[in-house]
């Protein structure tokens, strides 16, 4: 198991959204990740106003819920869980509007730190 935690996730997530809205201008959805493993918990993100919160249980309606392990949320934020091969092996349930979760999908990837590609 790596040593980050969701919360750690969550805040260098929100960071770089602060740092960087453009991804997200003009996107207003909520999501619940219901998370089982030793963080476990149902987890509210929410976009609105050009940056994302974040807390600890639901006190919204959800557009959109993930429910996966503590270990595959990290993966799935840092890109190194792969949404379509984890949905297929039951790591990853959906429920709520499939269109979110695509957009989650995108919004994710345009956060993730990885290596310029040559050429760009």
């Amino acid at each position: 198991m790596m040593n980050v935690s969701v919360a750690d996730t969550l805040i260098e997530l929100a960071q770089k959204i602060k740092t960087n809205p453009k991804p997200i201008r003009n996107f207003s959805a909520v999501y619940h990740f219901v998370l089982a493993g030793k963080e476990g918990g149902t987890y509210e993100i929410k976009f609105a106003n050009d940056e994302a919160t974040y807390r600890l249980g639901a006190t919204e309606q959800a557009g959109c819920t993930l429910e996966l392990s503590d270990e595959n949320f990290i993966k799935l934020v840092r890109g190194t869980l792969n949404p379509a091969a984890a949905l297929v092996t039951g790591k990853l349930k959906i429920k709520g509007d499939m269109g979110l979760s695509l957009k989650l999908q995108t919004l994710l990837y345009a956060y993730q730190s990885r290596p310029e590609k040559a050429g760009n």
